[in-house]
């Protein structure tokens, strides 16, 4: 005859046995990676939602308390978006890059570096990680240069040159301040501001940051945690592998356009720059980035060489 209780206990040790199959199905992923590095762009509307800011910094600790050195790149648009309309400033974006202004510029910088970057770390900090905040501008880690950008008018066809003011990308990265706080056990917390060589201080699409950090780290890794599922098709459908020919593709149709357009450059420079792959996911999701990494089903979308 079964009890009430041994249905109870044969419960606990399905639900037992389930976690260790999905710790002996990681441990492979573990083993390949130990001593590597992943750079994690987070970013999107996620960035506002607590249980979801939550998920992200246990995944982040969980990757270093396994042996994988995550580097995290934060963005911040819908938090410099809001800012800019209780200040009354208008944006505009081309590509979808902000045309930023010297007053928008300022605004980013606080809202970037300051709240952005610290909450983060406290996130990292609550989850029990030791996080590191900085910007492009400490140690000398990122120098900018100044994006400009071209628009074709759809009539004319004529093609014209976009100031884009005070936005860069980045010309040189010299990674010697996150060698250090990854040798100290430390998270580095990246806000994507960095100066140029003429002295002003530039606002870098944080995709683009995180690709080129990615790329400077012979990272294993670089995903790009945002607030769409990953690259769609024209059906809606989500493409799960790509490479720098499939994109280009996509592009000249037409499918890929606006702020995925930057998303899947930094995926192509970053792969043919030395990382491994980059993936595309959707940072709403509980522990995405665990999901498409460490299981055999994956999620988002891949980009390989």
């Amino acid at each position: 005859m079964t009890t009430q209780s041994d249905s109870s206990n044969s419960d606990a040790r399905a639900l037992d046995l389930s976690k260790a199959e999905v710790l002996i199905e990681a441990l492979p992923y573990f083993q390949r990676y130990a001593g590597r590095t992943f750079v994690v762009k987070y970013g999107g509307h996620a960035m506002g939602n607590k249980q979801a800011a939550r998920d992200f910094a246990e995944d982040i600790v969980l990757l270093k308390a396994v042996g994988i050195n995550p580097v995290v790149v934060h963005g911040g648009g819908p938090q410099i978006g809001e800012m800019l309309s209780r200040l009354g400033v208008e944006s505009t974006f081309v590509d979808g890059l902000r045309v930023t202004d010297e007053a928008t510029a300022k605004i980013a910088e606080m809202v970037l570096s300051g709240a952005i970057n610290k909450e983060l770390v406290g996130w990292l900090s609550n989850a029990g990680g030791k996080a590191l905040g900085v910007s492009g501008k400490d140690g000398g880690l990122v120098t900018a240069r100044k994006v400009t950008r071209t628009t074709r008018d759809p009539e004319s066809l004529i093609e014209s040159v976009v100031d884009l003011g005070f936005v860069g990308e980045p010309a040189k990265v010299d990674t010697s301040v996150i060698d250090t706080a990854v040798a100290a056990g430390m998270i580095p917390v990246i806000a994507p501001i960095a100066p140029g060589d003429d002295g002003e201080t530039y606002n870098i699409n944080a995709d683009t940051m995180a690709g080129a950090i990615a790329a400077a780290l012979g990272a294993a890794r670089l995903f790009l945690l945002t607030d769409v599922a990953g690259v769609l098709d024209g059906n809606g459908e989500l493409l799960t592998d790509l490479t720098p020919k499939d994109i280009a593709k996509l592009r000249d149709d037409g499918v890929i356009k606006g702020g995925m357009v930057p998303k899947l450059e930094t995926c192509v420079s970053a792969v043919e720059s030395g990382c491994e792959a980059a993936v595309v996911l959707d940072g709403r999701v509980g522990h995405a980035m665990l999901l498409e990494f460490f299981t055999a089903r994956g999620a988002g979308t891949l980009v390989k060489a």
